[in-house]
């Protein structure tokens, strides 16, 4: 059996989507698992669970996306997993894609292909655009040279026996599992046709936001494994390859923009020195222009 998770917060408006998409892709025998903390969320997605048994319910104790996963994993039937998000929703056929590579059985999880929503007329829309070609990219290089990668929080499958018990205070927990991955001696697989559409934030106080978890959960990981997957030196090798998606003289003043708010960022993770002896409620904050 396929266990597909869907963890959300405050996402009436996208959780049913986020369902009808997947249940879009046929999956023979699989059960879908909404985790949520509040009501608004679960009374939406109980519409759907009336027409449809494979679809449970699970009310979390709100104490964050890590907490929420270890409730639906321990509550799971399935040996393979898929994890998405309540406020994103999946491609068609994405999640066949994403089942193919566990045939190999050296695979242990397998992610999955963040696509923008976002206008690229704009600047933040534009970032958005270039930040997910760019990773999209690095995974598929990162395959063909067999070096290690993480998957994407977004979209990604995994063998339930490596997905391991989550601290509840990991910012970046598909780091983290990925990295577990790694370290019971499997590899990561990548499908680019398995792909999940993502809202990025509209301004740029949410961008700092959700980029300060993002990246600054892979610094945590660093401080807790001293695995480095992610840094500003690795970012800062990576910056003329942003120059290949500029087209005119608008895009190029937004690239430079862009290196110049990764430098803000960073800067800002940096300072930041407790960070992994703050509590996930303390950090986290909820992106409201990504709903």
């Amino acid at each position: 059996m396929i266990s597909i998770i869907i963890t959300s917060y405050k996402e009436p408006r996208t959780i049913g989507r986020a369902i009808e998409q997947i249940l879009k892709n046929n999956i023979k025998d699989c059960e879908v698992l909404v985790t949520a903390p509040d009501e608004e969320t679960l009374n939406a997605a109980s519409i759907l669970a009336k027409k449809d048994k494979r679809i449970r319910l699970i009310k979390d104790g709100g104490n964050g996306k890590p907490a929420a996963l270890n409730l639906a994993v321990a509550s799971a039937k399935g040996d393979i997993l898929v994890l998405t998000d309540g406020d994103v929703y999946v491609g068609e056929d994405s999640i066949n894609f994403l089942l193919k590579p566990l045939v190999n059985p050296k695979i242990g999880a397998v992610s999955g292909n963040p696509i923008s929503l976002d206008s690229k007329k704009n600047m933040l829309g534009y970032w958005a655009y270039v930040l997910t070609n760019v990773a999209n990219d690095r995974r598929k290089k990162a395959v063909s040279l067999k070096k290690p990668f993480f998957c994407s929080g977004y979209l990604f499958a995994i063998r339930k026996k490596l997905f391991p018990k989550l601290n509840e205070n990991i910012l970046s927990e598909d780091g983290f599992i990925s990295n577990n991955v790694y370290s019971e001696g499997y590899t990561i697989g990548y499908s680019e046709k398995s792909t999940v559409f993502i809202k990025y934030p509209h301004n740029f106080k949410d961008w700092i936001i959700q980029k300060k978890r993002s990246a600054g959960g892979y610094n945590q990981i660093k401080k807790l494994t001293g695995v480095d997957m992610r840094s500003f030196r690795k970012e800062s090798s990576g910056a003329p390859g942003l120059f290949k998606y500029v087209s005119g003289f608008r895009q190029l003043f937004w690239i430079f923009s862009l290196l110049v708010a990764r430098i803000y960022l960073w800067a800002v993770i940096y300072k930041d020195i407790n960070l992994k002896n703050k509590s996930h409620k303390e950090i986290w904050k909820r992106v409201e222009s990504t709903k």
